[in-house]
């Protein structure tokens, strides 16, 4: 029977270069709209002495639309960045409705990006389905507003973004009032709104559970005990549940793809699969990106109690094999920057 390892580390703060970053766009401020119509990551110049990173999610499920690759795009930026999410995305009866998770907030305050919670305000009807619309778009007076805010806001991106999970059943309210005109103005039938707020309920008590828990957890990490599980019972490929404590406290709860164990050290691995072609793409390679910045920033690595020295290792494989012979141009020019990228961040690039 596959054991789960249990891995327990410390982040004291992020140190990361990216190298596949795209190079952002600047927006006045008064574009906001303009700028969230054209790119899912740019820069936005509130005035002259302020500018932010910005990203948006289309959905608040991270399997769409590769949001973290938007992300990504802003992390070589050196002030504060943002990135907005919908609290809620209800496409109509006959469409997908996705709501915003903790665990994307939690990633999100780890890696020191400032969440805004937003809502769609308008919408089309959907010319192929009855029951579905599209084009949705937020509400950008309400971003204003909280960009502003940000401009004199002094404390780190947990505090910030714990305090818009806070004011989530007043942004669930003004997404459900907009869903109910979307709903009168395009004669789309949406989803129920009686079950929706039973998520942003779950979301609100998953703050909560956040807080209480990392108090226990804080408690508890001075008290861990050894357990005497030997690295021979690891297989190759086991998932591994890792949580993080970060500098402020907080404890956060992720999975990894496999996790494997030789000797003193432990082998973080995150996959990245094609079935189509011998590369994933480059928003794929971003989105695995992501969870590698936070491994390389682990210390004080520990595995069911016994401490270890972490590898990072991001492997990349495809349903037909690698090939270097039929790489396209842009792919080789994407892999040169992507094995720059683990040179220097110190991790493993692993092409089967």
């Amino acid at each position: 029977m596959r054991k789960i390892a249990e891995i327990y580390g410390e982040i004291k703060g992020i140190s990361y270069k990216v190298f596949l970053n795209r190079r952002l766009i600047s927006y006045p401020f008064e574009s906001l709209d303009k700028a969230l119509s054209e790119r899912g990551s740019f820069i936005l110049e509130v005035d002259k002495e302020n500018k932010f990173a910005v990203s948006w999610w289309v959905s608040p499920k991270r399997t769409r639309s590769y949001p973290y690759s938007r992300v990504y795009d802003t992390l070589a930026f050196t002030g504060k960045k943002i990135t907005i999410i919908p609290i809620i995305k209800d496409e109509g009866k006959d469409g997908d409705r996705d709501f915003l998770q903790w665990d994307t907030i939690s990633l999100m305050s780890l890696l020191g990006i400032y969440v805004i919670i937003g809502y769609y305000k308008e919408a089309e009807r959907n010319p192929y389905y009855r029951n579905k619309i599209s084009n949705q778009k937020f509400d950008v007076e309400y971003l204003k507003e909280e960009i502003t805010k940000l401009l004199s806001y002094q404390s780190d991106a947990l505090h910030w973004n714990l305090e818009q999970v806070n004011k989530i059943m007043d942004i669930a309210e003004k997404a459900f009032d907009s869903y109910k005109e979307i709903s009168r103005k395009t004669g789309v039938e949406m989803h129920s709104m009686k079950s929706a707020k039973n998520h942003i309920d779950r979301l609100y008590k998953d703050k909560e559970n956040f807080i209480k828990a990392s108090r226990e957890l804080a408690k508890k990490a001075q008290k861990r005990e050894s357990l005497t599980l030997q690295p021979k019972e690891f297989l190759s490929g086991n998932k591994g549940i890792i949580t993080i404590k970060n500098y402020l406290g907080g404890f956060y709860h992720f999975t990894c793809d496999e996790v494997e164990i030789s000797g003193e050290d432990v082998f973080l691995i995150e996959g990245k699969h094609t079935i189509r072609g011998i590369l994933p793409s480059e928003n794929d390679i971003k989105d695995g990106l992501i969870k590698i910045i936070l491994y390389t920033n682990l210390k004080n690595v520990e595995v069911n109690g016994n401490r270890y020295n972490p590898i990072p290792i991001l492997k990349i494989t495809s349903k037909i094999g690698f090939r270097d012979e039929l790489l396209r141009n842009s792919q080789r020019k994407m892999l040169e920057l992507l094995r720059k990228e683990a040179e220097y961040n110190k991790f493993i690039l692993k092409i089967l």
